[in-house]
């Protein structure tokens, strides 16, 4: 059975001076990304800092004012000695509200390239599987109105076009979660003083003091803490307005569906005449991307398809496979390999799920240059091949599940399913595919 802790005393103490502004504000926030069931049982992205606090705070208020629940998912990534601590410190603060907490503690994760990726990628897997596990299907995230202007400024540095400067969208449609960001038009100096008015502490991330990373730097340009100066309110307004273009969406789907096949090795044959937005979509899946690729080159891409490279994939003809092209993930932009583990994401892109213990030691990774000796086993490409998932005991290469390497009973209990963070909604995905 589910804990639906009582919020009464929350509401009462949240709910008083400032916060009770922000708490309608709040309630007015959620109308518009319902409808929810009665009761509605929601669980909260929280990381302790000031924005989920204040997140936490907000929507045990909202729920317990309607006879539900909350549940709030601490992530702890492993990746600072002090995580852990401040995770059991974040949950103690939220128990004193009487709001029901669980600790998500990651492993895996290894310091080098495209980390702040990976540990998104990982982070949002163990949210929906937290999640799924509980029977919840909304997630809300404290996102505040200055991420959403920094966001802003990162795809625009990124030449993501307008489907980039919409940033985050309150509210975002998975196959098993809906994504729910309630605060994105609330500086984060108001969540600081609801905060204080209601007495509850919070932790001070250090990595957004940390010059080495983009976010901070454009933070200390923008000079604007409190998220409340033109800027940042010029910013967030753009982002609306872009949002607001976002009912094209539907039409892209259509296009997807009609265009776009993705297979479960991880990619995708797509018919000449597909739009550059579904375009968009396809080369973001397939690259496991946080948002799209640069509008005007693959709107090139799209009039007059060839080969190409682009944001991490290739663009190549499809040959025996059909007609049209193949989008395929790009060999020299895939992550590291990965430990293999019941759960584990590899490139932000696939699953391990295996029933049984893998060999200590073993890792998921790119099948790379040991395609070569499996072509006999496969009609697909090298380029699809080489970057196909891989599991490995000391180099020595021990299954390929996509390819029933080293025979069937062998990848019997183990699955490797392709699951993009962005799935490009609309297309076919194949449950099976050409070996």
């Amino acid at each position: 059975m589910r804990d639906r802790p009582g919020g009464s005393v929350i509401y009462q103490q949240v709910l008083g001076g400032v916060p009770a502004v922000i708490g309608a504000e709040f309630a007015e926030a959620m109308a518009a990304l319902g409808p929810f069931e009665p009761a509605p049982w929601l669980a909260a992205a929280v990381s302790g800092g000031p924005d989920s606090m204040a997140l936490a705070l907000l929507a045990a208020a909202w729920v317990s004012e309607r006879g539900g629940s909350l549940l709030a998912l601490i992530v702890d990534h492993g990746l600072r000695p002090e995580a852990a601590a401040e995770a059991v410190e974040a949950a103690r603060r939220l128990a004193t509200r009487d709001i029901a907490a669980r600790i998500l503690t990651l492993s895996g994760l290894a310091r080098g390239a495209a980390l702040a990726e990976r540990a998104r990628s990982a982070r949002y897997a163990a949210l929906a599987e937290a999640c799924a596990a509980q029977g919840i299907l909304h997630l809300l995230l404290g996102h505040q109105a200055a991420d959403q202007a920094e966001t802003v400024q990162i795809r625009a540095l990124g030449g993501s076009g307008p489907a980039g400067l919409a940033a985050m969208a309150p509210l975002v449609e998975t196959r098993t979660l809906r994504l729910l960001r309630p605060l994105l038009a609330v500086p984060p100096a108001r969540l600081r003083a609801l905060l204080r008015e209601a007495a509850m502490g919070w932790a001070e991330d250090p990595s957004n003091a940390d010059a080495s990373g983009l976010r901070p730097r454009l933070r200390a340009l923008r000079a604007d803490r409190d998220g409340v100066g033109s800027a940042t309110a010029a910013l967030g307004a753009a982002a609306a307005a872009s949002l607001q273009s976002r009912t094209r969406h539907a039409a892209a789907a259509d296009c997807l569906a009609e265009h776009v096949a993705f297979y479960p090795q991880g990619f995708a044959l797509v018919l000449s005449g597909i739009e550059a937005r579904a375009l968009a979509a396809v080369i973001q899946a397939i690259g496991g991307a946080p948002f799209p690729p640069p509008t005007a080159s693959v709107s090139a891409l799209a009039a007059a398809p060839r080969p190409a490279t682009l944001a991490g994939v290739r663009l190549l003809p499809a040959g025996r496979l059909g007609q049209g092209f193949l989008v395929v993930r790009e060999a020299a932009a895939m992550a590291p390999p990965v430990p293999a583990r019941h759960g584990a994401i590899w490139d932000g892109r696939f699953r391990l799920l295996a029933e049984a213990s893998l060999p200590a030691g073993a890792t998921l990774g790119a099948l790379g240059t040991d395609a070569a000796r499996l072509r006999g086993a496969s009609d697909l490409p090298a380029a699809v091949l080489q970057t196909m998932p891989a599991l490995r005991r000391d180099e020595t290469l021990i299954a390929v599940p996509h390819l029933l390497y080293p025979d069937p009973e062998a990848c019997a209990h183990i699955d490797v399913v392709f699951s993009p963070p962005q799935p490009a909604a609309g297309a076919s995905y194949w449950a099976a595919g050409p070996r």
